[in-house]
Formats: C-alpha cells, structure tokens, sequence
C-alpha cells in the first residue's frame, strides 16, 4: 500500500480524498493555487505545495508543475479527483512514465472512452446498445441534413470532444438541422478546438441513469447498481439518487452486464461510470463512459456500504476486488442534492464571496454532507459553484425525500446566494416525488425560470405563525427586565398582526391570537390553531422544534424590525405588530424603489473580461454591451433598450459586485 499520495485537485473532493486516505494511514499532498492558499483541503492534508496563480490552466491544470509537487514531496502516487486533469490521458500517461501510480484507469482506457465517436464504435463491438446515428464526423451541413433524414427526426447534434452540455444541439426539422450544425460545429472549435460533429438519433422523454463499474488488473469487473440523474438544468446534474424509481430488475441487470462488458473491453481497472440515455418504454443506449469518479458518487456508496475512493486506491495499489457480483448488496434508497454558490432568482447568476455563516446540517440519522468550505472562508471566482454536497440514506424513497427536506431546512448559508430554495421546491413538487419526470422535467415544469412564487408552501399561514412566536420570544425578555417602576411593568397582550409584503408597496396583514402555556405558544391564525413548542434558542438560526407534536426545523432571523422565516425553500419577511400598530403601519407612505434604467449594472460577482462600448456611442436594443466571467461562465450583457453612453464606470479587467455601475446613459 502507498505511503502518500497527492490529490491533483481541490474543494470537496479533495477534502473527500483526504478522508478515506487518513482513514486508510496514508499520509497526503495537497496541492494549491494563490486563491486557495487559506481553502479546507490544504487545512487537511499533511503537506501542501503551491503550485501557482489562480486561474486552473496555470495551476490545477499544469501537468508539470503536479508531478513536480510528487516528486518533491515522494508521494507515490496521484489522485486526480473530478474535472481538472481527471480524464486526461495525456496526464495519466505522462505520471505513468514519471514512475508515479495514477489513482484511476491505465491511459489506454481513457483514450478509448475520451472520444465519443471512438467510444461508441467500440461500445458497438462488445454488443452494447447504441443509439442509431452517424458515427463519422460530418463535413458540411447539407450532408447533416441528409444523414438526419435518414435516421429519422428528432435528431441530436453532437461535438465529439463535447461535455458540459457544449456542442449540443436538438434539431425537429431540416432547417434546425442545418443551422444546428454549423453552431455546433463553431461552438465546438471555440471551446474544444475540435470541430468534429456526429448526428444520432434524439431519444424522447429520455432519463439518464448511469450505472458504476470498477474494475481490478486481474480481470474482475463488476457494476454497483445504477444513479438516477436526470434531474438536469442546462445538462448540470442538480439531484441524483439510487436506485432508480424508474428501472425494473431486468433492464437493470442488462444495462449492468453491458456496462461491464464495455469496462472489459478496455481493460478497465478503477472506478467508472457506463452513461445511458433511457427511453420511455425502458429501451437503453450507451451514452459516454466516464472514466474517473463522479460528483453523485456517495449514492452508491451509501445503498453498497463500499467506500469508493478506498476501492480506486486499493487497485492502484495491486490488490484484487474483495468482492463478486453478487456479494454486492442494495439497501435502502440514497439521494443526493448538490449546494451550489448561485442565485436561483436571478437565473442561477453565479454568486462568489464570504461564507459569512455556513452551517451544514448534523451528520447522523442518515444525513451525510461532503464539502470543501468553512465559514468565514470565500467561494473564488475562478473555479465551479459548487459548495457542498448534501447525501441522505433512507429505508426507501419517501424516507430519503423527507430526510433531504429536513437536511436542506437545517443548511444555513449567509454571505452569499445558495440554490438550496430551488432544491426545495423539486424535492416538494409532485411529479418529482411520484418519480414521474425525464431530463426535460426542470425547463418544463419552469419555463418562465424560478422565482419566489414557484416555491409554494403546503401552509403558508404557519410561517407567519413563526414570526409572531419569535416575536413574543423576544417580547418575554422585556419582561423580565429589572428595576420596572412597580404597577407600570412591561406587558403583552394575545392579540396580534403580522405584517408580510404584497409587492408594488401593499401588504398583507394577518391577524394571531397567541397565548403561553408553560413552554408552549398556543396561536390562533387563519382559522387554525398550531401548539407551537421551541427547543433551541432564538440565537440560533436554525430553529428546531414541534407544531401539533409533529417536528420542524426552520430558519428565524432578525433583521431590523422584520422576522425572515425559511421553511421548505420558502421564505417571507413579516414584521409583527399590535392590531393598533398595524393600524398606523397601513397609513405609512411607500418609497419607490429608484429608477436605475439609466444604468448598465453587474448581475453577478466576476471578471469585467471586456467592455464593448465607449462614452458618446449609440448602441441599438440586443446589441453587446459587456461581458462578464465568473465560475467558468460568461455572461454577455446587452442593451435593453436604444441609448447612448453618457460614460463608462468600470474598467475592462476590474472584479466587480452585484449591482455594480458598469456603464451610465444618456
């Protein structure tokens, strides 16, 4: 077994890595950039090594300067993680030659499955389904248009060093057909400088479930079930679980043989994942392998009890599988939601900066949470969104959905944005929990986007009920105080009204009868009444306790005069008066918001990387007028309306705020 070994990665990863390597007794390497000097996976590892400035292709992507950081440190061996140099063959190749184990498949096995054209020809030969196409690269659109016909529309149009959801399109017609590959072609060059496009046959209400194999240097491959990942936006995995609700036990054991049957062929050795595109009739098609870890990996390990990572090291190590296929068990129903830095409500803009309160839920009962973050740390610009991943283990899948909505109402974050409210309201909408959905399900179910009121809460009414027992929490301490002039004490009535806006300046008043009995808030609220009790303290923001003896877990702060109250995703912010005060409240004026259409502002935290205009310029609607990078993501802003440039705020190269001035008009 290895003494040390180097994780050529970062963030939750790493940190994962690192875990199961201690648990094992192997000493560890880290490796960081300028951004990540202070991050939690250089904390945890035994040595670090700086391996340079904060953008990746000179850092985590210098295959140089990784293997110099082995040698200097003498580890023996590299883990590349996920993403960064994970797939690269060339990396792999060259740590072989340097006399160094990659932790993952021999470099001969990720070539053969890095092209996705070769891979599908190869996935053809060891008699794995594959969806009917075009498996050559095309050369010009009118052949595209040909070749789609033939098979027979829809049809995807696919870049074939492609990933990330790039170098994609969907075509219904010949003219879709046409224009989709020219832009997937010029999209591919751009981000691939591979323009290589094939054409195969577009699999409708298709699911994707992939399914793990691992694989050892003696010829023994197995596969550990299936994921469920169809839950998708813009083709990012946003919650995966295992098993699947959708497989039944024979399309299960098929697509598992043939998975295996494609880790054979190329002499597998490690963890991997076989990719398919699942019909609605249960048909099944080899989409990619992906040769490495996946993110959504601790779904398996939670219904298997395997430790993967531990797996990967031990058959980089020489030592053979400990177990058989049919040894390998399935308990229970896991699921993972990944906690990513964005903005749900401003079209999941990225969203970088302070962890000013970070607070994961308790790790027991089933919950698990793997991170790369502390609070008080900063999520960088530079690198993914993602801050956590949150993995519940439940008796089946009812348990698990319940489990994850009490994980995600006891996962607090401040500082930043988080899309734990968009977690929320899939894990509450019914399709979801009838496993009724395909990869199209998010852009269907929300086609105008997300906002505040795609997240609706099955008793609105009880959230106000919160505030009003914050409320007379706080109240009670003003009771107590000492030194009150006898017979003027300070008292409480029952009677109250919360206060919540309505939007354009109008509010909503409900009235609360609220009485204490012993530890017990007995409220009165539309038509209802709830036996409230509190069993943390206020100072908290994660509130636990019970409403008619059945448990809850909320978030309760204070700003200003207004209680904000977080609840299964939904949130308001409702300020609690006395029915006279209220009165008064209704009379006050509304300030209207100020007229910002003079200005060009950020929507997110990044990198002004280029500023299309200058002062006295004309610019007509849709034309680009900046362009934003933050997260691996660019963000184009164009003119919403004709204007002129009066000035230009913000300088090209400059790290802007949200809400920043980047240009005044006219």
């Amino acid at each position: 077994m290895f003494q040390k070994i180097l994780i050529a990665n970062r963030g939750e990863i790493a940190c994962r890595v690192i875990k199961t390597a201690k648990k094992m007794g192997i000493k560890t390497v880290a490796v960081y950039s300028d951004a990540d000097r202070d991050a939690r996976h250089v904390e945890l590892a035994d040595e670090a090594v700086h391996i340079g400035p904060a953008p990746s292709r000179e850092s985590y992507l210098a295959m140089d300067k990784i293997i110099d950081a082995c040698k200097q440190t003498g580890a023996q061996a590299v883990h590349p993680g996920y993403g960064f140099l994970s797939e690269n063959e060339a990396f792999a190749r060259k740590v072989e030659e340097q006399g160094i184990v990659f932790i993952g498949p021999k470099h001969a096995s990720i070539a053969a499955m890095g092209d996705k054209i070769a891979s599908k020809k190869l996935a053809k030969e060891a008699r794995v389904n594959t969806i009917p196409g075009h498996n050559a690269a095309i050369d010009t659109p009118q052949q595209a248009v040909e070749i789609a016909k033939g098979i027979g529309y829809p049809v995807m149009i696919k870049a074939s060093a492609g990933g990330g959801g790039k170098g994609l399109r969907v075509a219904f017609n010949d003219k879709e057909a046409f224009e989709g590959f020219s832009s997937c072609r010029n999209e591919a060059r751009n981000s691939f400088g591979d323009d290589r496009v094939f054409i195969e046959k577009f699999v409708e209400e298709p699911r994707h479930i992939e399914i793990q194999v691992l694989g050892d240097a003696y010829g023994n491959t197995v596969y550990l079930w299936e994921r469920e990942c169809s839950i998708q936006r813009r083709h990012q995995k946003v919650i995966e679980e295992a098993p699947s609700p959708f497989l039944d036990e024979a399309t299960r054991k098929a697509m598992g043989e043939q998975a295996v049957a494609l880790a054979k062929a190329v002499n597998y050795q490690s963890a991997g994942t076989v990719e398919f595109v699942v019909g609605k009739d249960r048909s099944f098609y080899f989409l990619e392998m992906n040769t490495r870890l996946q993110v959504e990996h601790p779904v398996t390990e939670c219904i298997t009890g395997l430790d993967l990572v531990e797996l990967m090291i031990r058959v980089a190590a020489g030592e053979k599988l400990p177990f058989t296929q049919s040894q390998i068990r399935r308990e229970g129903w896991a699921m993972e939601c990944r906690i990513n830095a964005e903005d749900p409500f401003r079209s999941f803009l990225p969203a970088t900066g302070r962890l000013v309160k970070y607070a994961p839920p308790d790790e027991s009962g089933g919950v698990r949470v793997d991170t790369g973050v502390y609070e008080g740390g900063e999520i960088p610009m530079f690198y993914d969104s993602m801050i956590a991943k949150l993995i519940v283990h439940g008796r089946d899948r009812a348990e698990a959905i319940a489990k994850m909505r009490q994980a995600l109402n006891a996962f607090a974050i401040r500082g930043i944005h988080s899309n734990i409210p968009f977690q929320a309201a899939l894990l509450a909408h019914p399709k979801f929990m009838a496993g009724d959905f395909n990869t199209g399900f998010i852009a269907e179910q929300y086609p105008k986007g997300f906002s505040a009121a795609s997240v609706p809460h099955e008793d609105p009414t009880f959230l106000r009920v919160l505030a009003a027992v914050a409320n007379r929490v706080h109240t009670q301490r003003a009771m107590r105080l000492s030194g009150q002039l006898p017979g003027h004490e300070y008292r409480v009535g029952e009677d109250f009204v919360v206060v919540t806006p309505a939007g354009e300046g109008r509010s909503e008043q409900t009235p609360v009868k609220l009485s204490v009995h012993d530890r017990a808030f007995d409220v009165s609220a539309g038509g209802r009444r709830y036996l409230i009790e509190i069993h943390t303290p206020l100072r908290k923001l994660v509130v636990r306790g019970s409403c008619n003896g059945a448990p809850f877990c909320a978030q309760i702060e204070r700003l200003g005069l207004a209680y904000r109250v977080m609840h299964d995703g939904a949130q308001i912010d409702a300020k609690v008066f006395t029915p006279r005060a209220a009165e008064l409240d209704a009379t006050m004026p509304f300030k209207a918001p100020p007229d910002l259409s003079r200005f060009l502002l950020s929507p997110m935290p990044g990198l002004l990387v280029d500023v299309a205009v200058q002062a006295g310029q004309s610019v007509r609607a849709g034309e680009k007028l900046a362009v934003i990078e933050a997260m691996k993501m660019e963000n184009i802003l164009l003119a919403a309306q004709d204007c002129v440039v009066e000035e230009v705020v913000a300088n090209k190269g400059e790290s802007l705020a949200v809400d920043q001035v980047i240009i005044r008009f006219k």
